[in-house]
This record gives C-alpha cells, sequence and structure tokens, in this order.
C-alpha cells in the first residue's frame, strides 16, 4: 500500500511490544527517520498505559500479544481515559492476526506488519498523528473473513444514504478524503461531513473502526476495490 507523505513537527512516539529486540530495534531504526522522535518504550500494556500517561505521546506502535494487558485492552483504556489521547498503530507479524481487527474495534487507527520497511512505518506513524487512517485493505478483508461467526456487527443499513455507504466502501480501499473527493467530484469538505455522519451512525471510534463494521457486516467483501 502507498502512504500518502505527511509531512509537519515531530511526532512523538512510544513502543510497546514484549519482544525486547524488536521494541529496541524499532526505536532505533524509527528515531532515525525524519520528524520522529521515540520518547518512550513499555514491554507490555500495563508499561505502555504509565508511558503514555507520563509522556503524553502523539503515538503508540501498539503490539497486542503482551503479558499483563494486551494491546487490545491497553488501547481501551488509553482512549477511555485521555481526554486528548494518542493515535495508536497496531504493530503485528501476521496478516490473519485476530487480535489487530479486535484492536482496530476498540479504536485503533490502523495497522502495520512487522516485516515492512521501516520507512514505510515510520510514514505510517506520520499519517496517523496528522489525523488519517492506515488501511491494508487486503490484509483488512483477510482478517475479517477469518473471525469466528457470530463476532460481525450490526451494520445499520437503513440508517446509512446511499451517498454515505458509497463513501464507506471507497473508505475500506484506503482512500484518504481528499481522494474520495476526487473520486466522487464533489468538495472535500461534502466528504469530511459524509465521513462524520458515517461515523456517528455506526457508533464507530474512527474512520478505520468503520471499515471493520462494513466488512464484518457484508457491506464490503474482501477484494472490493472501489
Amino acid at each position: 500500500m502507498a502512504l500518502p507523505a505527511v509531512a509537519g513537527p515531530a511526532v512523538t512516539l512510544v513502543i510497546a511490544d514484549d519482544d525486547d529486540v524488536t521494541r529496541s530495534g524499532l526505536g532505533m531504526l524509527l528515531t532515525a527517520q525524519p520528524g520522529i522522535t521515540v520518547v518512550g518504550e513499555a514491554a507490555d500494556g500495563v508499561e505502555a498505559v504509565d508511558r503514555v500517561r507520563s509522556l503524553r505521546p502523539d503515538v503508540v506502535l501498539m503490539d497486542v500479544r503482551m503479558p499483563r494487558l494486551n494491546g487490545i485492552d491497553a488501547t481501551r483504556q488509553l482512549l477511555a481515559e485521555a481526554a486528548d489521547p494518542p493515535r495508536i498503530v497496531v504493530i503485528t507479524t501476521f496478516e490473519n492476526d485476530g487480535y489487530v481487527t479486535a484492536a482496530l474495534s476498540a479504536g485503533a487507527s490502523g495497522f502495520v506488519l512487522k516485516r515492512l520497511p521501516v520507512r514505510q512505518i515510520a510514514e505510517a506513524v506520520r499519517v496517523v498523528a496528522a489525523g488519517e487512517a492506515v488501511l491494508f485493505p487486503a490484509a483488512l478483508g483477510r482478517m475479517v473473513a477469518a473471525r469466528p461467526r457470530g463476532s460481525a456487527e450490526a451494520l445499520p443499513q437503513a440508517a446509512l444514504t446511499g451517498r454515505e455507504e458509497e463513501v464507506l466502501r471507497l473508505m475500506s480501499t484506503g482512500l484518504s478524503n481528499p481522494e474520495i473527493a476526487e473520486s466522487l467530484t464533489v468538495s472535500l469538505e461534502t466528504i469530511k461531513t459524509h465521513v462524520g455522519n458515517v461515523l456517528t451512525k455506526l457508533g464507530a471510534q474512527n474512520r478505520t473502526h468503520a471499515v471493520v463494521i462494513a466488512y464484518e457486516s457484508g457491506l464490503v467483501v474482501p477484494g472490493f476495490a472501489g
């Protein structure tokens, strides 16, 4: 997936991963990337919550499988207790990790794979810090499809207008608001309004959660390309 370049002030980052080598390696590599300052590390979810409370980073790079408190519950706790919570990017080894979709439903802004080049992980951090989502539609579709039956969230399709459903489908392909506006030949402000309405009507934490709901409900199927 090609991520849009995002310019701006340095993004402060906390890395949470229970593997010491992964955590320290990512810390060194991401510190060397322009526009990112790694301000702290955590070996589990409890430490992650403590680091965020004290350091107030812009973004947390959150592993999901950690001792004491997993990344899903840490994400949920951080987003619930902070007035201005950090953006959370889930980092995972496996594309079919069901923990990732649970973390996205809990409010994470996106996910990246550990095998990606560090420059792509860095750009994902910058993108979510700027308020966008990081989606890999094919991988997300496979994750949702692999979830057990009965895990799907209900999509109140009758509550969405036809245009809002169209916008949600385009969101699921990973398009940004400007790209959706260009695709539908409408203004960016109009798209922002539609996206806001979609999030409100679905009760979604953010646009990433809305896309998970769209997949789980069957409104969008894996492989949909717009």
